[in-house]
């Protein structure tokens, strides 16, 4: 455990390895103080909330960093940060995920991408130094992959839980022109019986609204979940190929051990090391 004046200085040593991080850092911070004082003015007080939340999710990566004892280089803690923005500042306040469809694909894919770095990077320091652990580059990229997917498939447990208990609407929905069921047939002997070119559908409540879809039935996020999973394995595939490659070859493949060395978690120096370093 660091003392307040090593966590002092190891926090200035940061800044100053990660000048560019610590400005990406500060703007961001900025945007969300200026968007937040403004909700207030405003009795906004859900966007306030929202902005607190973001305000403490930039934290995460110092917390990991000292929980942990790990270094997160900088190309990865600036995406961080870029990530956290785009999901709740630009996607939720600025409503992108309805403006633009491909937004919320685009995060989903990030997001395989950049936990199957995480895995990758759990693994592989504990390969690299553990003389007693010597995982093959399949095995250890398969571990990465599934990491990946593990966490994709939590979070649609997350938005499906905040959608039945917090009435929200995560699972984004879909017009659907045509789906096929074995509830609709009579005989219920499971025949399969399918519609095509729904033109629309018309949903009555027991209040006595109505409200109507056109061009087909309103899909309830399953086409949503599924879709996110795919992109979510995508983004896992793309970097286990990167660091597949970079494991089989190393240096050899220039652009996979860019990749690699710009995204994987590094073991810290310890304080005496630092201290040492300093005095160097």
């Amino acid at each position: 455990m660091r003392t307040p004046n090593q966590y002092i200085r190891h926090l200035g040593n940061n800044v100053k390895e990660q000048r560019g991080v610590f400005i990406l850092y500060s703007i961001l911070r900025l945007f969300v103080v200026l968007i937040m004082i403004r909700s207030v003015m405003l009795h906004n007080f859900d966007t306030t909330l929202t902005c607190l939340l973001v305000l403490a999710l930039f934290f995460i990566p110092s917390l990991l960093e000292e929980a942990l004892k790990l270094k997160i280089p900088a190309l990865f803690e600036g995406i961080i940060y870029c990530f956290i923005f785009a999901a709740e500042i630009l996607g939720e306040l600025g409503h992108f995920y309805t403006q633009f469809p491909i937004w919320d694909t685009m995060l989903h894919t990030l997001n395989g991408f950049l936990f199957a770095a995480v895995g990758f990077s759990t693994v592989e320091l504990l390969n690299r130094t553990n003389k007693n652990i010597n995982l093959s580059p399949l095995y250890l990229t398969m571990v990465a992959f599934c990491f990946s997917m593990t966490i994709g498939v939590l979070w649609e447990f997350f938005e499906c839980g905040a959608d039945i208990f917090l009435h929200q609407d995560m699972q984004k929905d879909f017009v659907v022109d045509h789906f096929q069921s074995v509830t609709l047939d009579p005989s219920h002997s499971q025949e399969v019986i399918r519609v095509e070119d729904i033109t629309g559908t018309v949903i009555q409540t027991a209040s006595g609204e109505t409200y109507t879809i056109d061009g087909g039935y309103l899909d309830i996020g399953i086409l949503d979940t599924m879709k996110d999973l795919l992109v979510n394995f995508i983004g896992a595939i793309v970097f286990c190929s990167f660091g597949f490659a970079f494991l089989k070859h190393g240096e050899k493949r220039k652009v996979a051990s860019s990749v690699v060395a710009g995204l994987t978690l590094k073991a810290e120096t310890s304080d005496e090391e630092e201290t040492q370093e300093e005095k160097q």
